[in-house]
């Protein structure tokens, strides 16, 4: 696991930006995270692509989650967000945008499908993730299966109040969603977890330095054999080992990409 510092969240964006270009340059195949902080790299992956940077043309994407009972047009499903905030704004095509279906009839064979939909995709090449104030990581909770595929899931309470946010209110938030597992986001060739704010250091902590443990989810990073954790320095504030990631990249070898 690569811990990479970062001063800001803009940074951290630009850096993210840099990483994920290298991969759409490839044609690959990115699985994509919503929430508050990945939205900074999207909005710098959409500059880039403005300014013929980048195309997306030829990517393939899959969202880790989707909320139980909310149609894809809804404003906050993430079907809609995924497109508001970044995918409407480049040139991938619309149907190579995935999202499980939420409002499946069959709920549980629609978590088969997705998975199966993954495997004929070829699997994700480089996943991105955000990381909950309890650790989460998709929609999987403390206490998730390490080994888990793509399910259902009740979230936690305090996920459903980090969430209220964008929501008319708490009781407005989908108690029950569909989400990658702890295995599917392990089958992706590269996972790039990004964390910013001084809410998001505990987490950071735990998922890094923390026992491997169902307790904290995200901890399975440590477990995956390319996996990048880029933080911010509130973020980093309460890593032990901080001066010792800095050296590592300093000292990071020329040939060797992120």
């Amino acid at each position: 696991m690569e811990i990479l510092m970062r001063e800001t969240p803009q940074e951290v964006a630009q850096q993210a930006a840099d990483i994920i270009g290298g991969y759409v340059r490839e044609g690959s195949t990115l699985g994509l995270a919503t929430g508050a902080t990945p939205l900074g790299t999207y909005r710098e992956l959409i500059r880039r692509h403005r300014e013929e940077e980048l195309s997306f043309a030829q990517t393939q994407m899959f969202l880790l989650d989707e909320y139980i009972g909310l149609p894809y047009d809804h404003p906050q499903s993430y079907h809609a967000t995924i497109r508001r905030e970044f995918t409407s704004h480049i040139d991938v095509h619309d149907e190579h945008v995935h999202a499980p279906a939420g409002m499946a009839e069959d709920v549980i064979r629609a978590t088969a499908d997705y998975e199966r939909d993954i495997e004929a995709a070829g699997g994700i090449d480089l996943q991105i993730l955000g990381v909950g104030t309890n650790g989460h990581i998709g929609f999987n909770e403390p206490g998730s299966s390490l080994n888990s595929l793509t399910r259902i899931k009740t979230l936690h309470p305090q996920t459903v109040a980090d969430n209220a946010r964008f929501f008319e209110s708490q009781e407005h938030v989908p108690a029950q969603v569909i989400t990658q597992g702890l295995g599917t986001i392990q089958r992706a060739r590269h996972l790039l977890l990004l964390a910013t704010g001084k809410h998001k250091a505990e987490a950071v902590k735990r998922l890094v330095e923390g026992p491997l443990a169902a307790s904290c989810p995200a901890s399975i990073l440590q477990w995956h054999r390319h996996a990048t954790v880029l933080v911010d320095a509130e973020a980093a504030t309460l890593l032990h080992d901080a001066a010792y990631y800095r050296y590592v990249e300093a000292h990071k070898p020329s040939w060797q990409r992120y």
